[in-house]
């Protein structure tokens, strides 16, 4: 019998507030480890993904997450502007941890020669940069996914401060596991699993992402301060501001 075109139609379930909500207070003083554990082998397994960027603090959800469960998807945007030294962790990382479903996206190369053609945009329009090189590229990657991993952590900048473990955009369920770390967990954490670091994190990149748009960050100074500098930016797009009085949305 012929398959109907009705039932074709993707019936992807749309996460709610209520629901970001309910898994807030689910895993109310549940480790970060374990909270990975338990959704990645039960309810969330082959409907979730980790989104990494590689960089400098990558390495510790991503080790979560192998051990939880190697075959978890995880997506990288590769922008076409990243530093060799971040495509080179990439591939030490993978290897290291086991990580067996890695998806590199990259930018539509028709929209590029379209938007960007001579890849200078980010000197002048960083937020049209980062939308046709990452926000775009990554909602392609997403597209197969009911629910996502970011690395997001609070202490990392003033528009981070309030972060919950769990939020609904788009109604794709979007999980912060390391969102109440702050770098001294995160540096015991490298220590206890002797993981590699970043080879720019000791020249004092302390949050990585394109090559043109990252700078060193001075002491004092938040750890995202060296993104964007010149600029009234502070995201990528991929992530929004998150507010002190605003609840998981």
């Amino acid at each position: 019998m012929a398959e109907r075109a009705l039932d074709r139609i993707d019936v992807r379930p749309a996460y709610t507030v209520e629901d970001a909500a309910a898994y807030e207070a689910r895993f109310a003083g549940i480790s970060a480890p374990a909270l990975l554990h338990t959704l990645l082998t039960g309810e969330l397994h082959g409907q979730i993904a980790a989104v990494s960027s590689f960089g400098t603090e990558s390495a510790v959800l991503l080790h979560m997450v192998a051990i939880a469960d190697p075959t978890t998807p995880v997506v990288f945007t590769d922008t076409l502007k990243m530093f060799p030294e971040t495509l080179a962790y990439r591939d030490t990382l993978v290897a290291r941890l086991g990580l067996r479903d890695v998806r590199v996206i990259q930018p539509d190369p028709t929209r590029l020669a379209a938007k960007d053609p001579e890849g200078i945009r980010h000197g002048y329009d960083p937020d049209g940069c980062c939308e046709l090189r990452k926000v775009e590229p990554l909602a392609h990657g997403l597209a197969p996914f009911e629910a996502w991993i970011s690395g997001r952590k609070g202490f990392q900048a003033g528009t981070r401060h309030a972060l919950p473990r769990f939020e609904v955009e788009e109604g794709r369920l979007k999980l912060n596991p390391l969102a109440d770390w702050d770098k001294a967990a995160l540096d015991a954490y490298f220590a206890e699993h002797d993981l590699p670091r970043h080879p720019l994190e000791a020249q004092g990149y302390l949050s990585i992402g394109c090559a043109p748009c990252t700078s060193r960050v001075k002491p004092g100074e938040d750890p995202r301060s060296g993104r964007w500098r010149g600029f009234d930016k502070v995201e990528c797009g991929i992530h929004r501001p998150v507010a002190d009085s605003v609840q998981p949305i």
